[in-house]
Parts: structure tokens; sequence; C-alpha cells
């Protein structure tokens, strides 16, 4: 029912102990499991046919056990923490049950309640068993490069028809069988064929990598073994964060901030995040955001959970290989019918709104542990998707993410430039690729000098990055953050928005904040300058020297520097 408050928490299933406790084999055990989801990564990398894949490793890999509890995921894509598990829970659950599976199975869902996101990201799940039982499952969510959306990417979805195909959980392969018909209409749906099916190859190479890791693991050790090290393992998980929590003080703190637009309309659509922490638990409060948009800026469920995970996280057990005991703590509460909690079929293509609840659940978090805090960082992959068809009348395609500022700390610059939080572990793609697979250029790839917010540290630089076209195409622009930039703290100063910009030949300038489909005649210019980190701190405390230092890196010119720091600029004796 639309408006009703739920409060969402994570599998807390939990199996007897065995009798006797082996932390030696439980270490074993949890490694070997984390191991066993960054071997599923290397085989989509070594088997993906797009760049997508094996250059940006825009995709996720995780292990389950029987109960759907994360045994361990691939240190990249955080974002996809714990969406994977609702992917495998509801693909099950639309086949019929568990008992409805058997060996060599693999379930495929495009749904993008299902998933988290749009039918693009397409997860796969391939159940492992163990003398006839069911032991778990391996889980693939992979961005294809196309899947029969209004366009290659979009920014202006409607509704969840619009934005792919739907699978809505189905066995792409029975017992070690691929099912012909459900292949070939996949394949159908998508202007890159070759390329999707050769991904999707590479998905079912790196889930029978996952289900035989499982495999061998109880093969070792026995079931009774492996299943008393996985319960120690995640009680362990549990009490680290909790731990952590016990040592901040009980209070709530408020976070406000706000998407540019929806891609529909140009008005801006508030968020307000509220992070409660009450003993050994924390709530992440997202259910005082604005109602669910008519454009795709929404943000299933899921991903909302996933936003409060990659959020806290980071800040509670910093370092450690994530399984469910270290989500145990963390709940989300949100209202039906929200940005946070959409109810279908409203459009949820580019969910913006998780980046930045997660954020500004950072930010809100800042209240219980003010010195461990970060700046707002630039906030955005400030996307380009570039498409159009060859000579050979084929349809090329190149996506890129750029990396943005990192903000400051209270002991610390921001860092280099990195991708924004949620999708941290993916790349950039090379020049070289977009070079060698398409008819534009890279006309330039630098830090962009002037985006660091100022500060006693300084926030850090997002990049700058040009396209030349050097052949008709369509672009899909999405430069979010571009009207709201990185945040200073403790009077550290705003760092510079998002600001991607089309020049065109005719000499004509535009600036893009969510496009689909704009056409781009050869010679245009593309170019992205990603928003830099705020600083911490009053610029006023700031060495001369470190402002100094950074002119003659080409991090900040000297006209920028003499306004942010002109103690710097000063004679020597000039305040005596």
């Amino acid at each position: 029912m639309t408006g009703t408050i739920v409060l969402t928490g994570v599998n807390d299933i939990r199996r007897p102990q065995v009798a006797e406790r082996d932390p030696v084999l439980t270490e074993v055990i949890r490694h070997a499991l984390a191991s066993g989801a960054e071997q599923m990564s290397i085989a989509m990398v070594r088997t993906g046919v797009s760049p997508g894949i094996y250059e940006v490793l825009d995709f996720c890999c995780a292990l389950y056990d029987a109960d759907i509890r994360l045994l361990g995921q691939a240190q990249h894509m955080p974002g996809f923490l714990g969406v994977l598990g609702h992917c495998v829970e509801s693909s099950v659950a639309a086949v019929g049950g568990a008992d409805r599976l058997e060996p060599g199975d693999v379930l495929l869902n495009t749904s993008g309640y299902d998933i988290g996101s749009h039918p693009q990201d397409a997860a796969m799940i391939m159940p492992a068993f163990h003398d006839g039982e069911l032991v778990g499952y391996a889980a693939v969510k992979a961005h294809q490069t196309d899947l029969g959306a209004k366009s290659v990417f979009c920014t202006d979805t409607t509704d969840i028809w619009q934005e792919g195909v739907i699978f809505p959980g189905v066995k792409l392969v029975r017992g070690g069988v691929l099912d012909d018909g459900i292949h070939r209409t996949l394949l159908a749906n998508s202007r890159m064929p070759d390329s999707l099916e050769g991904d999707v190859k590479a998905v079912l190479y790196a889930l029978r990598a996952g289900v035989g890791v499982l495999g061998k693991l109880i093969g070792k050790y026995g079931l009774d073994r492996y299943r008393g090290a996985v319960e120690e393992m995640l009680d362990h998980g549990e009490a680290l964060a909790r731990a952590a929590l016990d040592a901040l003080p009980d209070g709530s703190f408020t976070a406000s901030g706000q998407i540019d637009n929806d891609g529909i309309g140009a008005d801006p659509v508030p968020i307000t995040v509220i992070v409660e922490k009450a003993g050994r638990d924390v709530v992440v409060d997202l259910s005082k955001a604005a109602d669910q948009t008519t454009g795709p800026t929404n943000c299933p469920l899921s991903s909302s959970l996933a936003a409060a995970r990659v959020a806290l996280l980071p800040l509670l057990v910093p370092g450690e290989l994530i399984n469910e005991g270290h989500l145990r703590p963390i709940r989300v509460r949100t209202r039906v019918g929200s940005q946070f909690h959409p109810v279908s079929p409203a459009p949820v293509y580019i969910q913006v709104a998780m980046g930045v609840a997660t954020d500004l659940a950072q930010k809100a978090f800042a209240g219980f542990a003010p010195d461990d805090a970060r700046a707002g960082c630039g906030g955005d992959i400030c996307g380009v998707a570039l498409h159009g068809v060859g000579e050979d009348g084929r349809y090329w395609f190149s996506g890129h993410s750029h990396l943005t500022g990192q903000g400051a700390m209270a002991h610390a610059d921001g860092g280099a430039p990195l991708m924004w939080m949620t999708m941290s572990g993916q790349k950039s793609m090379p020049a070289e690729a977009t070079e060698l697979r398409t008819p534009n250029i890279v006309r330039r790839w630098a830090l962009a000098e002037d985006s660091a917010g100022a500060g006693t540290h300084r926030g850090g630089l997002g990049l700058q990055v040009t396209y030349e076209i050097r052949r008709n195409a369509l672009m899909m622009g999405l430069a979010e953050r571009s009207t709201s930039p990185g945040w200073g703290m403790a009077g550290g100063g705003d760092g510079q928005p998002n600001r991607m910009l089309v020049h065109y030949p005719d000499g004509r300038t535009e600036q893009i904040y969510k496009k689909t489909d704009l056409p781009l005649p050869p010679g245009t210019l593309v170019d992205i300058r990603a928003g830099g980190g705020g600083g911490w701190g009053p610029p006023g405390d700031r060495p001369a020297e470190a402002v100094h230092r950074d002119v003659e890196e080409g991090y900040l010119s000297e006209e920028q520097a003499r306004r942010d720091y002109p103690h710097a600029f000063r004679a020597p004796d000039a305040d005596a």
C-alpha cells in the first residue's frame, strides 16, 4: 500500500553451531569463499567479449549458502552489495522455489524490481548441490551492452517496459542444457547480439567456477564442518560490526541534498537521509524522501538497502571481506511509493537516487564520529554512452564512466580521483579501447585543474576528458550533481560540480544534464569535467608551501589559489 513505512533488514537465518569450533578452519574457509568470488571475477574478465566486462569490470560475482546468506563477494561494484541476494531470492521464488532446482540449472532475471536496477544489469544464478542436497548458489550481475531498451542507454524512461526486455526469473539452462527458446529470444532483443552472446557465455563460465569452489570446499572438509565454519564466520562478522557500533553514542543525525532532476522534468528532487543508532543496531531512514519520480531516477528497495550498507560498512568494518554477518546490524526504513521504495511500473533505469543517498548517509553518520568523516565527493559517474552504425552496417557502442574527486578528511587531502562509491572497483574505459572499437578519439585525459574544494586539507580533483566524434553518433549524457557540488566540512569549501559540455562544429555549446540519443555530427567535442571533492577545515589554515606545491603541480591555478588562499601570497612581513 502506497505510503506504508517499511523496515527492511537482512537475512537473519541462523543454523545450529557445531559442538566444537575450529577457528583455523573457519579462517581457511572464509578466505576460500572470498577467493572463490574473485575467481568468478577473473573468469569473467578472461572470457568476456565486451569492454564493459573485461576493461571496465561492470559486474559483480558472489557466493551464497542455501539460506541465501552472503558468503563472499568480489571486491568491486559494492553497489550490488545485498542486491545479489535479492536477485537469488526472487529468481528462485519465480521458478517455484528451491525444490524446483536441479544440478546444472541457471536462472536468468532482468526484471528491474527483482535485480535492483535496469534490465541490462542481468542477474544469473546457478544452484550448487552436494550429494543431491542444495548447499548454495553462485550469482553474477553483469551489465550487458544492449538488452532491448528504447535506446542503448536511457535517461528518460517513464515505465519499466521502456527499459529493456524483461525475463522475470526463468531457467536459461535446465539441467545443464541451454534452453534454445529463451536463448534466442534474449539475443533477438539486442542490437548487438554477438557481444551479448559472448558475455552471457562468460557469465555461465563464471557461475560454474563459483559452484566448483563450493563443491571443492565441501568435498574436502565435509558438509557438517563446512557449515559450522560458515556459522562461526558469519557470527564473527556480526560481532565486529556491533563492536564498532558499541563505540559510538546513540543518537540521530540528518543530512539533506537533492537530485538535479528526474530526467523528465527540470525541477530538483529533494532527498533526506536520517541515520539512527540505538545500542548495537543502526537504521538508515529514507522514508522522508520525495515520492517516486516520473523519470528513471527511482531506486528499487533492494538497492536502497545496498546504499545503506555501502555507506556504513567502510566506516564500521574497514578492510573486511564482507559477508552476511557484517550486514546484520544495518536496517533501512522506507516509504512505499517513494523514490527509495517505488512501485512498479515506475522507471528505475538510472536510479541516481541510490548514489546520492549513499553520500548523504555518510554525511549524516559523521555526526557520530566527526573525526573519521570525509567531506563530500563529486558524487556521480559523469556517464557518457556513444553509439551508432559503422561502415559495415553493424552497431558500435562505447560506454564511459569518469572518476570524480574525493572529499578531504580531518587529517588528509582528498585522494586521487576514484569512481563513485557505489561503483568503486570499476575502471574507466581506456582511451586505447575507445579508439580501437569506435570511430571516436580521446583528445584529453587529465586532472581537472581547480576542481577541488579549498580547505586546511583540500579536496581531491576530478578528471577532465574530451572525446572527438569522427562519425555520426548518438549520445547519452548523464551529469548528475551538476547543481549540488561535493560539500566541504568543518569550514572547508565545496568542490566544483560536475559539468558536461557538447561543442558542436558550428560553434554552438550545450550543457548536458540528462540526455538520451542526442545527435552528434563529426567534429563534435564532448567535454567532461568531473566534480571535485570538498575541503576540510578553514582554507586559511592550509600551509602556504602546500598551496604553492598544488600550483606547481597543476592542481590549482595561481588565480584560483590567490582567491582561495590569499594568506599564501602575502609578503612575509605583511602581518607584522
